[in-house]
C-alpha cells in the first residue's frame, strides 16, 4: 500500500498521452494498488495513472457507496450521447473548478484487471468522471475544455 504524490497543474507529464497496457504483471498490480490508495487518501472520486506520473492507460474511480469502485484498463469512449454543463475540479488542480461541457451519457469499452473486455453505459456523475479521467490518459486536462475556470472560495 502506497500513497503517491499527485502531479500538479503545470507539470508537463500531465499533457502527455499514455500507453496501452498489454499485460497485467506485478508492476501493473502495484500501480493499481497505488491508484486506489492515493485516491482513497484524497478528496477526489477518480484518479488516472498519469496523475501519479505513470503514463499507462489505467483509471480508478470510486464515487460513493451507491457505486462499486471501478477499475478501467485501456478505456475508450465509443459513444457520447447528449451534452450538458458540468462543474468539475481535479486533484491535479486543487483550489479551482471549471465549467465543462460533457456528454449526458457515455458508452465506454475497457478491460478489467484480468484483461477481460467489458463495456459500461452510464450517465450522471459517473459519465462525467469517466470522461474526465479518460481525458487524463490522452494528455487533456479539464481546463483545456473548460468554458470558465475559477478559484473556489474557502
Amino acid at each position: 500500500m502506497s500513497v503517491k504524490k499527485i502531479l500538479q497543474f503545470g507539470d508537463k507529464r500531465l499533457k502527455r498521452v499514455s500507453r496501452n497496457v498489454e499485460t497485467v504483471d506485478k508492476d501493473t498490480l502495484q500501480l493499481i494498488d497505488d491508484l486506489k490508495d492515493t485516491l482513497h487518501d484524497s478528496t477526489g472520486i477518480g484518479l488516472a495513472a498519469p496523475q501519479i506520473g505513470i503514463l499507462k492507460k489505467i483509471v480508478f474511480i470510486d464515487i460513493n457507496d451507491n457505486y462499486k469502485p471501478l477499475l478501467l484498463i485501456n478505456p475508450k469512449i465509443i459513444k457520447k450521447i447528449g451534452k450538458e454543463d458540468s462543474i468539475e475540479g481535479c486533484l491535479s488542480y486543487p483550489g479551482y473548478e471549471g465549467v465543462v461541457v460533457r456528454p449526458k451519457r457515455v458508452i465506454v469499452n475497457y478491460k478489467n484487471q484480468q484483461m477481460k473486455d467489458l463495456q459500461i453505459e452510464t450517465d450522471g456523475l459517473l459519465a462525467k468522471a469517466l470522461c474526465h479521467e479518460i481525458d487524463h490518459l490522452n494528455g487533456i486536462l479539464y481546463t483545456d475544455r473548460a468554458k470558465k475556470v475559477y478559484r473556489i472560495e474557502e
